[in-house]
């Protein structure tokens, strides 16, 4: 690898900010990167202790092309495969009951060959799905849809969007693939590949204001942060997307036979994962972890969605308040990545070139993908018009 004169400079060191990091210097940059804390990884962090939990999920699909680029690397591995018999414990929750299959009309609305193709982009999901399948099919499937969108109202959104999101996460065979140990392994070896070849990483290293970092001579800049956070640090206040906010709620819980793997609630947005199931080594011997994502509206209270997830909990894990043996709550609000309302897509985000220098790279810009996809993909379309357009203003300067 040929090192050239360009430094890059990546403020944010999870999975956007290391994938660009990498990138670059695999291009021969000199990279450096800063993290506010003590650990990278971001919203890919796994938490430290018996219980190995991670903020949401933490499913890698691999029908986009990070999977292809973290393959070739070796970065993803060891996989944590879902045993036949625990994913027929799939339950759904409709109706008040948990049920073994989904309405008939849902099924129409997962294969987009079966509704005529694609989804448009200008009419709510809602409405399209009505059309298609009837009211109760368009709700259930709506709802069933926040497993990927994390949002309140996934019927309200663009069709188009909320299609595609259905379309990856009921695919079969499943695209979701879970590392063994959570985002932490993934993580782990992408900082051990980014040390490995050359790149400089400071941690508990916040930055507040570019001109820090960037030197007497600056070089180009990836803002590899949450988009509020960019919009603070850029002072720029049109960097806005709407994202979601939703209750989080983590259990431990003594092994009991016969429990769900997951609960899918189609009378409102939520579900909830027995993560043990496909990975033991998340919680001590003779435990099982739970983690369930609960959206809820404005007017709601983390309270209002944990209250809905104790019921999914009384239904497919009976007994388990006797079980307990730990437990967590949170709330993450705008930042489980974009949403995209009617009439609008991915190319309508926040653009990741900010001029002057100075690109984004995250979950909630101008990107393709679902979920930790956008953040990828954002982070290559941001080293290569970085590294490009720099290289050609060395060479402008050397021809003036």
């Amino acid at each position: 690898m040929q090192r050239t004169s360009t430094h890059l400079t990546v403020v944010g060191g999870g999975f956007a900010g290391l994938t660009a990091a990498i990138t670059a210097a695999e291009s021969g940059a000199r990279v450096t990167v800063y993290e506010a804390h003590h650990t990278l990884g971001g919203r890919a962090r796994t938490a430290q202790g018996p219980y190995r939990t991670n903020e949401g999920p933490h499913a890698l699909y691999n029908g986009g092309p990070h999977w292809t680029w973290l393959s070739r690397r070796d970065l993803i591995g060891p996989l944590a495969p879902l045993p036949a018999l625990e994913a027929s414990r799939l339950r759904l929750h409709h109706k008040g009951v948990l049920r073994r299959t989904p309405p008939f009309g849902m099924l129409r609305l997962l294969r987009p060959r079966r509704t005529g193709g694609r989804a448009p982009v200008d009419v709510d999901f809602l409405t399209w799905a009505t059309e298609q399948a009837g009211e109760e099919a368009a709700r259930a499937a709506a709802h069933y849809a926040a497993v990927a969108v994390f949002h309140h109202d996934p019927g309200a959104l663009s069709a188009a969007f909320v299609q595609e999101r259905l379309r990856r996460a009921t695919k079969l065979p499943p695209e979701a693939h879970y590392p063994r140990g959570g985002w932490a392994s993934v993580i782990d070896r992408m900082a051990a590949r980014a040390w490995n070849l050359g790149v400089r990483m400071e941690t508990l290293s916040r930055v507040d204001c570019l001109d820090d970092v960037r030197g007497p001579r600056p070089g180009p800049v990836i803002v590899a942060t949450s988009l509020d956070a960019a919009r603070r640090l850029l002072r720029d206040d049109s960097l806005t997307w709407p994202s979601g906010r939703t209750a989080l709620l983590d259990l431990a819980l003594r092994t009991r036979r016969g429990d769900a793997f997951a609960v899918s609630d189609l009378d409102a947005p939520g579900w909830i994962e027995r993560f043990t199931a496909q990975d033991r080594t998340l919680a001590p011997a003779g435990e099982q972890l739970l983690q369930g994502q609960f959206p809820i509206a404005p007017h709601e209270s983390r309270a209002d969605g944990v209250a809905r997830g104790e019921h999914l909990l009384d239904l497919g894990f009976p007994g388990w308040r006797d079980r307990v043996t730990w437990r967590r709550e949170a709330t993450s609000n705008g930042r489980t990545g974009a949403v995209d309302l009617p009439g609008t897509s991915w190319r309508d985000r926040p653009a990741v070139d900010r001029g002057d220098g100075v690109y984004l790279a995250g979950d909630r810009v101008a990107a393709p993908g679902v979920l930790s996809e956008v953040s990828f993909n954002s982070a290559l379309a941001a080293v290569s018009l970085a590294l490009g357009r720099h290289r050609r203003n060395s060479l402008d300067l050397k021809h003036a």
